[in-house]
């Protein structure tokens, strides 16, 4: 981690009410802050979030995720986990802990989540990435992590509209998409 990552750490341990309802990530060296999500990202991650079965698996929101050879620390809307694949302590979950990444696109997101977001999770080997695309009214399901670096990548795509089931076969999970809403404009 750069001297700046560990300042700006510092100072939002020292100051959190000056940080309070923005999402912080390192991606690839890059400090992004983001506004806090929309009420219909919110409830799109609580219902992907319920979906999956808490006596198998660990569910956690906004936890920061450590990439090996990649200068980044992204914060995914959901991480999805076998129970005991990481005990803490520490805020940064290997990436080879995953079994699923859960990012919903909002307004200034798409770029990283549909790009920059997708070679850093296959260059972690996280087996699943998806995402939600409550603007295109669509989920992407990518699996199947090759490549290093930049060009890392997912062999496997695949793409269902709102109100099909995702296939999660990793986790032996279907997702039902039935009550997902939409947010107007196409950000992407």
């Amino acid at each position: 981690m750069m001297a700046v990552d560990e300042r700006l750490i510092a100072l939002i341990d020292e100051h959190p009410e000056v940080f309070e309802g923005y999402k912080i990530e390192l991606l690839r060296g890059d400090i992004v802050m983001m506004a806090g999500p929309d009420w219909v990202h919110n409830d799109i991650v609580e219902l992907v979030r319920d979906q999956v079965p808490g006596d198998r698996w660990q569910r956690k929101t906004t936890q920061d995720i450590a990439i090996p050879g990649e200068d980044s620390e992204p914060q995914p809307d959901l991480l999805v986990m076998e129970q005991g694949a990481f005990e803490g302590p520490g805020r940064l979950v290997p990436a080879a802990a995953a079994t699923l990444i859960v990012e919903v696109v909002s307004k200034t997101s798409a770029l990283r989540d549909y790009h920059q977001k997708r070679s850093m999770y296959a260059a972690g080997r996280v087996p699943a990435y998806l995402i939600i695309d409550p603007f295109a009214a669509k989920c992407v399901l990518l699996t199947e992590p090759f490549g290093t670096g930049e060009k890392a990548d997912y062999r496997t795509e695949r793409t269902s509209k709102f109100g099909e089931p995702v296939p999660l076969d990793l986790m032996d999970v279907t997702l039902d998409t039935s009550d997902f809403r939409t947010l107007p404009g196409t950000p992407r």
